[in-house]
């Protein structure tokens, strides 16, 4: 009877040395990974903190923290062992690093740290483990700020629900890209006021409450698209509330309200509405276990050393960390100063009027100027120079281009292209309205796209090549002139784009 007693209960000892040493090692692990991609971190965090959009991810580790502990029994019927295949979801991770970092997209770095944590405890946990801790590992991709790409389709979307609404509530609204007007004044459509900040958050939210309230896939699924579904209508709703009640009062009334509710009492009501709808159809027994830990106890698992797996996990890592180093290293040299293009019959002249400057923060060389011609045409043209693409300094990025962020100009809508030229109709207050042309030189090519350009800026910085970018872009206000007609005569006049971007570059 003693030896037996003696064999039962060595066992959850040895079960409770394994989980401890895993955890220590795994615990230490992070700490590396982040210190290792410290500046990733920092912009993450920073970007949860400063961003309204992302303010939800704040709330994602303790979420995660409190789904492991919901899973912790369940755990504890499991036992941890390092696994090799887990190693694949690190070197992936790595890539997708990597990929970031020489593209110099943000998202692409900030998923790569996420999955590179989650191999971190894949490998070091084990198969049977992470299977238990899917979906936590899984909801770890809410810790990437992502969902911004949708702020255009919004936008779009806002409008389409919002002017239907007002002419059945009897306004006489008219809309122009993403402009509203009635009569007392004019309504944006912004960024902002697109409902991503909402949508995002909500799908966060659905999620989560279609892992911990349901169990069956159907009613999974039709609650994600309820979280998805209703915080676009229900934005649509407030955006043509909020101009009737403009309408009825003021502008500066209905705004001033509006923020406030939106951001207080609307979001939560909806996220209520939404839980209020789907919580008939919860079908989850809050005392059933989280997974089936008998059958994952006996998965075929062949463990390896804990010691090695760490160390592979960590020098895989720094692999990475190092190749994107070297990458980073690369650049063209450029001259030390730069001349906006002498072009035949244009001459410079002053700038007056609503000023208009494109933001490209980080660029070496920065020029701006106007040109006139003897039929009284005007063009502006702008030039950004970067010697190499990296973080801070990229062609392409967020709050930057034609419009800087919570600039007094805004888009309008976007036009055809002119030229291959990325274009798009801009207003200020007042009215004014131009029209502006962009184009990049990346490598070898010359485009007006965005995707492009990550995709050409990726190409070179890992294979090599013209490592230089250039913008310039050209700009006519709308008036006795017609800005499209008067661009393309100027850039007729002043050569092809590749070799104005060339020369500013110094490389003819």
């Amino acid at each position: 009877m003693t030896i037996a007693l003696s064999s039962g209960s060595a066992e959850p000892r040895t079960a409770d040395a394994a989980w401890r040493a895993s955890l220590l090692a795994l615990a230490g692990l992070w700490v590396a990974l982040l210190l290792l991609f410290r500046r990733d971190v920092g912009d993450v965090v920073g970007i949860w903190w400063n961003s309204t959009t992302y303010g939800h991810c704040l709330f994602v580790p303790p979420i995660l923290g409190w789904l492991v502990w919901q899973r912790r029994a369940d755990l504890a019927q499991v036992r941890p062992a390092a696994w090799a295949p887990g190693l694949f979801w690190v070197a992936g991770g790595g890539f997708i690093w990597l990929i970031g970092e020489a593209a110099a997209v943000a998202l692409f770095r900030h998923a790569g740290l996420v999955l590179l944590l989650q191999g971190a405890a894949i490998t070091m946990l084990g198969r049977r483990v992470a299977q238990g801790l899917a979906f936590p590992l899984a909801y770890m991709a809410f810790l990437v700020p992502f969902g911004d790409f949708l702020e255009p389709r919004l936008q779009a979307a806002t409008v389409d629900m919002t002017m239907p609404l007002l002419h059945l509530l009897g306004v006489p609204a008219r809309v122009d890209g993403v402009l509203i007007t009635i009569p007392g004044g004019y309504f944006e459509v912004a960024e902002a006021c697109s409902g991503a900040k909402f949508l995002i958050a909500m799908v966060a939210y659905g999620a989560l409450v279609a892992n911990v309230c349901y169990v069956d896939w159907r009613r999974r699924a039709g609650f994600m698209a309820m979280a998805i579904v209703v915080p676009i209508l229900a934005n649509g709703l407030r955006a043509a509330g909020t101009i009737y009640a403009a309408h009825l009062t003021s502008v500066e009334a209905a705004t001033g309200f509006d923020h406030i509710v939106y951001g207080w009492v609307f979001f939560a009501l909806t996220m209520a509405a939404v839980l209020a709808l789907g919580w008939r159809w919860f079908d989850r027994d809050p005392d059933a276990p989280w997974f089936d830990a008998v059958r994952l106890a006996d998965l075929p698992m062949r463990p390896i050393d804990r010691s090695l797996a760490a160390g592979a996990v960590l020098g895989i890592a720094v692999a990475f960390a190092a190749w994107g180093h070297v990458i980073d290293t690369r650049a063209q040299p450029l001259p030390q100063r730069i001349e906006l293009p002498a072009v035949p019959g244009w001459q410079r002249v002053a700038i007056t009027g609503e000023p208009w400057v494109p933001h490209y923060p980080g660029a070496d060389h920065f020029l701006i100027g106007r040109y006139g011609d003897g039929q009284g045409r005007q063009v502006d043209m702008a030039i950004a120079v970067y010697g190499s693409q990296g973080e801070g300094h990229e062609l392409v990025g967020f709050g930057q281009g034609a419009i800087r962020e919570n600039d007094r100009w805004v888009r309008v809508a976007d036009t055809a292209p002119i030229a291959g030229g990325a274009a798009l109709r801009m207003a200020a207050p007042g009215p004014v309205e131009r029209e502006t042309a962009t184009w990049y030189r990346v490598g070898d090519i010359v485009t007006g796209d965005p995707d492009r350009v990550k995709l050409e800026t990726l190409k070179v910085r890992l294979l090599g090549g013209p490592q230089r970018g250039v913008a310039i872009l050209l700009s006519a206000q709308k008036g006795a002139q017609e800005p499209r007609a008067a661009i393309s005569a100027f850039l007729k006049a002043a050569g092809p784009v590749e070799a104005i971007a060339d020369q500013a570059a110094g490389m003819r």
